[in-house]
């Protein structure tokens, strides 16, 4: 029969075999490359992912990340060469190549992260400082990132890592800037725009002054031209009549009689008392329209 004291010690050694060997075991996942520290010492690298064995409790294992990176630094502020102050806002993307140099920089991530954030605004002041805000915001903008990364660069692989991407999220003037050149352009739209205004009155008053011309030299032309036909038409008429008149007065007399009666008796609201021996009615009584006892006129013969 065992004696419990034995049982007890198999169940101490068997805890003890336990923790020895968890602490013995770890696992590297896809995305992480371990680094195995003795006594604070680096003295491994496994990049392949799986189960792995180190020395327990003398050896333990920081764990760093194998995929590509982002550093967020906060917007600052930029003096560009041409005076003109730009709020910058940048990022960059970092991948660690060199696990041993890293950890012997930089220890931690978040610490690497720190540093290569201080390293990108520098570069961003250096590289922008030396640009004109055309260039910043519109023609060099994609040349000046890479200059910008090439900076970092440098410094970066003291750290053990790579700078696969650096970019300029926004770069826009200051807000109370912003505002004083919206509102200059604001002007100077507003200017423009009075000055076609007044050029465009300019223009319609001399088409209107042009065409009011026109039509008064038109008008005066068409009356001129009816005061001439007009002209030709009464003395066409009055040479009518006096061939008319010449060849046959009482004809003449009596057609123009006619058209007196016709005016003259119209129906209307003027009223005329006349006796009825009256001159004006002449040829109601007598179809020669001469007085009583003259002989008629002796009408020429045609020729």
């Amino acid at each position: 029969m065992k004696s419990p004291f034995a049982a007890f010690g198999a169940l101490i050694l068997l805890v003890v075999l336990v923790l020895v060997g968890a602490s013995a075991l770890f696992t590297v996942g896809q995305t992480q490359q371990a680094l195995v520290l003795r006594f604070g010492e680096p003295r491994t690298l496994i990049k392949d992912p799986g189960l792995h064995v180190k020395v327990p409790f003398i050896e333990n294992v920081v764990y760093l990340d194998n995929r590509i990176l982002d550093v967020e630094t906060s917007k600052q502020e930029v003096l560009a060469s041409d005076n003109n102050r730009v709020e910058v806002d940048a990022f960059l993307r970092y991948r660690i190549v060199d696990a041993l140099t890293f950890y012997k920089s930089v220890r931690s991530p978040q610490i690497a992260d720190s540093q290569l954030g201080n390293v990108l605004n520098s570069a961003v002041r250096r590289v922008l400082g030396e640009a004109t805000i055309q260039q910043i915001v519109r023609d060099q903008r994609a040349q000046l990132m890479v200059r910008i990364r090439d900076q970092v660069e440098v410094e970066a692989s003291k750290f053990g890592v790579t700078i696969q991407d650096v970019r300029i999220r926004r770069a826009d003037l200051p807000r109370q800037i912003s505002e004083q050149v919206y509102n200059r352009m604001k002007t100077e739209r507003a200017r423009e725009a009075s000055e076609f205004r007044a050029q465009g009155n300019e223009q319609a008053q001399r088409i209107t002054s042009k065409a009011d011309r026109d039509v008064v030299v038109l008008r005066a032309q068409a009356q001129q031209l009816a005061d001439k036909v007009r002209g030709e038409g009464d003395a066409e008429r009055n040479r009518i009549f006096a061939e008319s008149f010449g060849k046959d007065p009482d004809f003449f007399s009596f057609y123009r009689s006619m058209q007196a009666y016709e005016a003259g008796l119209k129906s209307s609201d003027t009223r005329m008392v006349l006796s009825p021996n009256s001159e004006f009615f002449r040829f109601f009584g007598r179809p020669s329209g001469l007085p009583a006892g003259q002989p008629a006129p002796a009408v020429a013969a045609p020729r």
